[in-house]
């Protein structure tokens, strides 16, 4: 636990200086009051009497970042993990990360300050990685959820490339061989494994790959629509598409609605993502269903681990997602 001496050290002031920075009893110059908070941040020092109080003790308490509670898949994860820590006699503290790097470092400090146990988190697209460090330098134990990265955190979400690689397969199987893509959030690992999926059917069915049906939705509704009318706006335009997440889906259905492109007759459709209305649509969604329960679980399993046992060897987990046929994509 670090402590106002290590604050001191680190910012290469006085204790005095720090406690004045902490307490506003003495004014301080702006350089130093600058170095002080810097330091405090770099060292993951918590300024406040009750964490202090509470440092080595065990609070119950889980700290979950995640983006997104508009999706209703981030929701559903929300809940997933929710019900796993009530099993376990957890409490958890909620976060939303917006999806901004910078939002997502101030509240996982924020999560620390209130001495959470560890903390599971769906990292941004960040190519600094400043979550990933803060984390890593104040040995907080943490599992990233859903969004894989190359570091030595444990690791849980679902096997994005084989499974979408299935979904593109099932169309080609229908007779369609131009086959658009709207893909999601660029940097993030579910986008970039689902574009190889996707390359890796055309491959395999020995179609070119052609980067003009490939369009980013950045994993929302409007800019999926309007992606999907890029797509439709080509000399010779898709006869299928694959839609990378539930929001994406639903924005595709929009523009195809508004240009009165009939599903499946005109346009076949599959999505990544289920959700409760999929079955419910005219035509019902072929989609690609994540198993949240499973995933709240191990994610809760596994920083449990890492909370008890901080040395152990790290843990990547992938689960293999359901191929829900309905007829959407050409199917009786």
């Amino acid at each position: 636990m670090a402590t106002m001496e290590d604050v001191a050290r680190a910012a290469n002031v006085s204790m005095s200086t720090v406690s004045h920075v902490l307490n506003g009893t003495r004014k301080v110059s702006p350089d130093k009051v600058s170095a002080v908070k810097e330091a405090m941040q770099k060292i993951g020092y918590l300024p406040n009497t009750l964490a202090r109080t509470l440092a080595g003790s065990a609070s119950r308490t889980i700290g979950v970042a995640i983006s997104g509670l508009t999706n209703h898949y981030f929701s559903e994860t929300v809940r997933a993990i929710e019900a796993a820590c009530a099993k376990h006699g957890l409490m958890m503290f909620f976060a939303d990360t917006h999806d901004d790097p910078r939002h997502e470092l101030s509240v996982v400090q924020a999560l620390h300050q209130r001495r959470v146990d560890g903390i599971l988190l769906a990292p941004t697209a960040d190519p600094e990685f400043q979550t990933l460090e803060y984390l890593r330098a104040n040995k907080i134990p943490a599992v990233l959820v859903d969004r894989f990265m190359s570091c030595e955190f444990d690791q849980v979400g679902v096997e994005n490339e084989l499974s979408s690689m299935q979904l593109v397969s099932h169309l080609i199987e229908h007779g369609h061989r131009r086959i658009g893509l709207i893909s999601g959030t660029p940097g993030l690992s579910t986008t970039d494994e689902r574009i190889e999926g996707y390359r890796a059917a055309l491959e395999k069915a020995g179609l070119e790959f052609d980067e003009a049906l490939v369009r980013c939705g950045e994993s929302n509704i409007d800019p999926a629509r309007f992606a999907t009318c890029d797509l439709l706006a080509l000399d010779s335009p898709p006869t299928a598409i694959m839609a990378a997440n539930n929001l994406m889906t639903i924005g595709v259905m929009h523009a195809l609605r508004d240009k009165n492109i009939e599903v499946p007759t005109e346009m076949a459709l599959v999505g990544f993502d289920d959700f409760d209305w999929a079955d419910y649509f005219s035509p019902r969604l072929t989609v690609m269903a994540q198993p949240l329960e499973d995933l709240g679980a191990r994610a809760v399993a596994l920083l449990m681990r890492r909370i008890k046992k901080p040395d152990e060897n790290r843990q990547i987990v992938r689960l293999a997602p359901t191929c829900r046929i309905r007829n959407s994509c050409g199917c009786c």
